[in-house]
């Protein structure tokens, strides 16, 4: 943890971010302000689907239930049940599949509507904005634009909300997203395939669609309104939608990084249980052994098994999860010594207990933590944040100690 708080620190390093639907509910508020005891900013995805299936009514209701009973009914032994995101691949197959032959009431036109329905359903809930005070989102991006890069960071996502591109534009920080243009930005595959952009300019991949994306006369461009829904899910097998624009483009990006020599991935937030996301790193990881991808899992070791598998796999992938860790294919329980000179203010940054009186464990799994672990790398002194408890109650000190810093680098200047 302390090399990597120094690579963190500087601007040497190709560093990738991962990001998946455990960040924005690192994000929790109460009574409109973050609290440590709040609501999620946006649900997870079991809640997600929750939410999603208690606003359909009537016949799109009773398909929707019948179509997860069944798919729950054929799902592997120990395997997660069924969520939005496979509800969506059956409802597009049976949309492209049965024609006028009707299951569960509903023939292809009327499963149309269902996935439509169920698009718009998740747009309202994931649309919520950052909240006014400082978030983990900030904090990455200050961590970003806090010194000069030899090359870009480049961060790949499978949430469709537009939190990043809040925290980007709230910073004035640049960051391309693969659209160009003006009144109707339109998706340009070939400055997404390259590296033309100086590095200040963060790169922003959407895995998975965004909000704001639309389909019109063929081309994908970006309206600017949340209201965009029909482009927030590619299909869950994806082996068809992944050969059309933006998402082979954006799936070749992710390839293309992880085989460049020299890099390092952090994953924060992200399941591994996406079977595609989780395919493209495995066979990468086998061709380039020069690349390092650490996982930072917000479970124990033995709910982590979707990362576990391809760490046992492959050594240059390690999983550092709450109570232990996977490094070099070995699995193994945390067993914090006596800290070194100087590492006691450092451990409080990635070590600790998340609630009064809980057992001490790995912080990094946590997306707010991680955020403040970044964000804390170029920071000099650490004793403020180390007394603080919780992201929530350091914020007033990080803001304290940055400002602080930026005073004597101004100085110095």
């Amino acid at each position: 943890m302390s090399d990597l708080r120094q690579i963190l620190s500087q601007g040497r390093k190709r560093i990738g971010l991962l990001v998946g639907a455990g960040a924005p509910l690192a994000i929790k508020l109460k009574d409109g302000k973050l609290s440590d005891d709040g609501t999620s900013l946006i649900p997870g995805v079991d809640d997600l689907t929750s939410k999603v299936l208690d606003a359909l009514t009537g016949t799109n209701a009773l398909a929707a239930h019948e179509l997860i009973k069944e798919l729950d009914s054929k799902a592997p032994s120990g395997s997660a049940k069924c969520n939005v995101e496979t509800l969506l691949s059956r409802i597009r197959l049976l949309q492209n599949a049965i024609g006028t032959f009707e299951i569960h009431g509903l023939n292809s036109i009327g499963y149309e509507a269902l996935g439509k329905a169920i698009c718009d359903e998740i747009g309202r809930i994931v649309s919520p904005d950052l909240p006014s005070e400082r978030t983990a989102y900030q904090e990455i991006v200050s961590w970003i634009g806090g010194t000069q890069r030899s090359h870009a960071v480049e961060i790949f996502t499978t949430n469709y909300d537009l939190l990043f591109e809040e925290a980007f534009e709230r910073a004035k920080a640049p960051y391309f997203d693969g659209f160009t243009g003006g009144k109707s930005p339109f998706f340009d595959p070939v400055t997404v395939a390259g590296d033309d952009l100086p590095p200040r300019w963060s790169r922003l991949w959407k895995l998975h669609g965004s909000l704001g994306w639309a389909a019109e006369n063929g081309v994908v461009v970006r309206t600017g309104k949340k209201s965009s829904t029909e482009l927030v899910y590619p299909d869950h097998l994806k082996y068809d939608l992944t050969q059309k624009q933006p998402y082979s483009s954006l799936f070749e990006r992710l390839k293309q990084f992880l085989l460049t020599p020299d890099t390092l991935l952090l994953a924060t937030g992200f399941s591994f249980r996406d079977a595609h996301i989780s395919a493209v790193i495995d066979e990468c990881l086998a061709i380039n052994a020069n690349t390092a991808v650490f996982a930072f899992q917000f479970l124990d070791l033995e709910k982590e098994d979707g990362a576990c598998k391809i760490a046992y796999n492959h050594p240059n992938l390690s999983v550092y999860a709450a109570d232990g860790a996977v490094i070099s294919g070995v699995s193994g329980k945390w067993r914090p010594g006596d800290p070194p000179k100087n590492w006691t203010q450092i451990r409080a940054s990635f070590w600790g207990t998340r609630s009064k009186g809980g057992t001490p464990q790995f912080l990094l799994g946590d997306f707010a933590q991680f955020s403040r672990f970044c964000a804390l790398s170029q920071s000099t002194d650490l004793e403020r944040q180390a007394l603080a408890a919780s992201p929530s109650e350091a914020s007033e000190s990080l803001s304290e100690d940055v400002a602080s810093n930026d005073a004597v680098k101004n100085a110095g200047e």
